[in-house]
């Protein structure tokens, strides 16, 4: 009885749930731009944001450790050779290379007396006085004492030249791109200091992705193979020659450096610039809007209108380059396919769309129209 009674009071809340269940809605259709596509015998240019940098950069340091006492350069600095970039406290290097003198002048009295002692000994052999074993002892003991003074000859002169080392000098003229040490830090042998950009030839540093490297290193020593314009400099671009293509990808970006020769174009340090690659025209090429193309599945795409049914389906496409707003289609199209121009990225396979019409023109005054009726 008490089942007949719940299964009773079920049944209205049942059927009141499937009453108050919404239909689904429907999807809207979508309004678009379109566009006819037409073959194009024009080509396209590649840009890479690119950097100026030196030819040659070296990370100075001291040849000796010690304390940095003072640095009379800082960055944007220009130099010359021979001028001072740095010094170390040389009190210590100095103790030592007085040590070595020391050393180098006993070494020398104990040479000059070991020669006196082989001499006079010598002339007792030839008077018979002593045997020829001892002259033999007497003739190492000397050859001793020459190769310890010979030795501290060449220690003396280390001790001389890492005392000279406490001062780091430019070797060539440049620009100073980098301080990495201040005074009062204690450094190790070798530890860099300064960045120092050498004056020269500059290069147009940027980098490619995969796909293009092949390109790059086919452009390899032709002159005039780039084009480069400097960021917020008005007039005709500088050519530069490809000079230089990484033989492995960089473990971050997964790009690719180039080095492009700009010789000794009027060009600073750090500027930035854009580097220009012309792609030749191809056969079957086509020229779309950026609005047009979306990604889809790590690849570039486009949406192709059926007209008869009035819906849209993505069609992958092959990109060969870009030249403003616009991209050079190299396959995946046909002359005489339609489009999606606009509103690319509000669409779903299979949508319905619909086309959109200026406001004030006719088509939009005959869709109004047809939308009160």
């Amino acid at each position: 009885m008490r089942r007949t009674m719940l299964v009773a009071l079920l049944i209205p809340v049942v059927v009141a749930s499937a009453c108050s269940r919404q239909a689904p809605t429907a999807e809207p259709v979508r309004a678009v731009r379109t566009l006819t596509v037409q073959a194009t015998s024009d080509g396209a240019t590649i840009d890479y944001a690119a950097e100026i940098r030196a030819r040659s950069e070296s990370r100075l340091g001291f040849r000796v450790g010690g304390k940095m006492v003072s640095r009379p350069v800082d960055v944007g600095a220009t130099v010359k050779p021979g001028q001072v970039l740095a010094s170390l406290d040389p009190q210590d290097l100095r103790l030592g290379q007085q040590a070595a003198r020391s050393a180098l002048e006993a070494a020398r009295v104990n040479a000059d007396q070991a020669s006196a002692d082989y001499r006079r000994f010598k002339e007792l052999r030839e008077q018979g006085f002593i045997s020829a074993a001892e002259l033999e002892r007497r003739e190492s003991a000397h050859k001793s004492a020459l190769a310890q003074f010979e030795q501290a000859q060449a220690q003396a002169g280390v001790q001389s030249n890492q005392a000279r080392y406490s001062v780091l000098v430019a070797d060539v003229a440049g620009v100073v791109t980098a301080v990495e040490a201040e005074p009062g830090a204690v450094l190790a042998s070798g530890a860099t200091v300064l960045r120092l950009a050498h004056d020269g030839p500059r290069d147009a540093v940027f980098s490619v992705p995969e796909q293009h490297v092949m390109a790059m290193r086919a452009l390899l020593g032709r002159s005039d193979a780039l084009q480069v314009r400097l960021w917020g400099e008005a007039g005709p671009p500088a050519p530069a020659t490809v000079r230089e293509v990484a033989a492995a990808a960089d473990p971050v970006t997964r790009t690719f450096t180039v080095k492009a020769d700009l010789g000794r174009a009027a060009v600073r340090l750090g500027q930035t610039a854009t580097v220009s690659l012309a792609v030749p025209p191809s056969v079957g090429a086509f020229k779309l809007p950026l609005t047009a193309v979306f990604e889809q599945q790590g690849k570039a795409a486009v949406w192709l209108l059926d007209r008869a049914s009035m819906t849209v389906r993505a069609q992958p496409i092959q990109v060969a380059g870009a030249e403003g707003n616009a991209v050079l289609v190299a396959s995946g199209l046909v002359a005489g396919q339609t489009v999606v121009s606009a509103g690319a990225h509000t669409l779903t396979p299979g949508q319905k769309v619909t086309l959109y019409a200026e406001p004030g023109s006719a088509a939009a005054a005959a869709s109004s129209v047809a939308a009160q009726r």
